[in-house]
């Protein structure tokens, strides 16, 4: 006989194996039938559906500190590794609790829509500061023995590999026999960098793939033909379906935040779907003419990363609104491939072209891992997380991917 203990156990295995693959649309009914119960005995373990997510995220959380705790003590052993190695692993075991908690991690990245009920947003505002606290801890030891350069903030890098490490889970790429060495090879560049010979700053700033970049983010702020009733209501839409995501947003809801009528609202556009693809077609189109034009400079190659990561960091400033958006998609869709997905994958090859022509004339520099994990992971590090955008501000982000992604963190021995 199956104790209470024993069916809990199932019930969130279950649940997290469905939540990692079909997000947040999962149903109780769809949970209880998966576990061959009725969904009346589901109710006697967990009354809601939030409830099951609840704890599913409790764990994870539980699970990073934990890992955070074992970072902690292996620093503060008799025989510490080195300061490389130390973050390495600790790297590494970030990322393995992210596969580990796939589901938790995606239903909580960042701020997850309102309309999933108060107690998970709260839980989800409490960001895991045990992870980040460890390795700014791990960090600093590497500062005071001189294996870390001076001039960083080591707060913010802190935060920086912890979010890298996490993203490993987010995707489908860390099931393939092709992603080994992943998280390694993030915290590798993160300490020295990919650029052969780091340009200055003075270098970078005037770089022709800089001047493309910047010409790009300028005309974002230019003069639209479009209808002003049309703007004002992209505008709300773009908010509502941030807050709340794609799947729970009505037409009613984003005319009552727009303040027109909800026939009005149809007049503009016939359907939510023509109203979120009108929204998302101006992100995706500004992200291709930001790198089209950035690639298309006749600057090294090693320019040309600099400046897609000045572009990526702007579109997180100014597009933060379509970027919820994309991740309210991905809760109610996890990514089941091993590609970026088709809104990407013109950027994905364009990575691929770059890291390869850079690679040949001596200007880069990344070792290890398979080819394809090599563009998986710089396709990540070139966008910095929103949280950190958001708080450090776009000047002061840039200036930490220069510091590391190019030049790494590490002092040169």
């Amino acid at each position: 006989m199956v104790t209470d203990g024993a069916r809990r156990e199932e019930i969130l295995e279950t649940a997290a194996a469905l939540f990692a693959s079909s997000g947040l649309r999962t149903s109780l009914r769809e949970i209880a039938d998966a576990c061959g119960i009725l969904p009346g005995s589901l109710y006697h373990h967990f009354d809601s559906k939030e409830a099951i997510i609840v704890e599913l995220v409790e764990r994870y959380r539980d699970d990073l500190d934990r890992v955070a705790k074992e970072a902690l003590d292996s620093l503060h052993s008799l025989e510490p590794e080195p300061v490389e190695e130390s973050i390495i692993q600790f790297g590494e075991a970030i990322a393995a609790c992210a596969v580990r908690h796939r589901a938790a991690l995606i239903l909580t990245l960042y701020d997850p829509p309102k309309v999933t009920g108060d107690e998970l947003v709260e839980l989800s505002r409490e960001t895991p500061t045990a992870i980040d606290g460890a390795m700014l801890e791990i960090l600093g030891a590497g500062g005071t023995a001189g294996a870390i350069r001076s001039g960083i903030d080591l707060e913010l890098l802190a935060e920086r590999v912890c979010q890298s490490m996490l993203h490993v889970g987010v995707g489908a790429f860390h099931s393939s026999a092709r992603a080994r060495g992943v998280p390694a090879q993030k915290c590798r560049i993160f300490l020295h960098g990919v650029a052969v010979r780091p340009p200055s700053k003075a270098a970078l700033d005037r770089s022709s793939a800089m001047r493309a970049a910047r010409e790009v983010i300028a005309a974002w702020n230019g003069v639209t033909q479009e209808d002003e009733r049309v703007a004002h209501l992209r505008s709300a839409a773009r908010a509502e379906f941030g807050r709340r995501g794609y799947e729970a947003t009505t037409m009613r809801d984003i005319s009552a935040a727009a303040q027109l009528s909800t026939a009005s609202v149809y007049r503009m556009f016939g359907s939510k779907e023509d109203l979120l693809a009108s929204i998302m077609h101006s992100f995706v189109d500004n992200v291709t003419r930001g790198w089209d034009a950035v690639l298309e400079s006749d600057a090294p190659a090693i320019e040309r990363l600099d400046a897609l990561m000045w572009v990526n960091t702007n579109l997180l400033d100014r597009f933060s609104e379509e970027f919820k958006i994309q991740l309210a998609l991905l809760r109610q869709t996890p990514p089941t491939s091993l590609n970026l997905g088709r809104t990407f994958a013109k950027q994905q090859r364009q990575m691929k072209e770059l890291l390869a022509t850079g690679t040949r004339a001596g200007e880069m520099r990344i070792e290890g891992a398979s080819a394809d994990a090599r563009v998986f992971s710089m396709m990540e590090l070139v966008w910095m997380p929103p949280s950190i955008v958001q708080k450090a501000g776009v000047g002061p982000a840039h200036a930490l991917e220069r510091e590391t992604v190019l030049r790494g963190a590490a002092k040169p021995s």
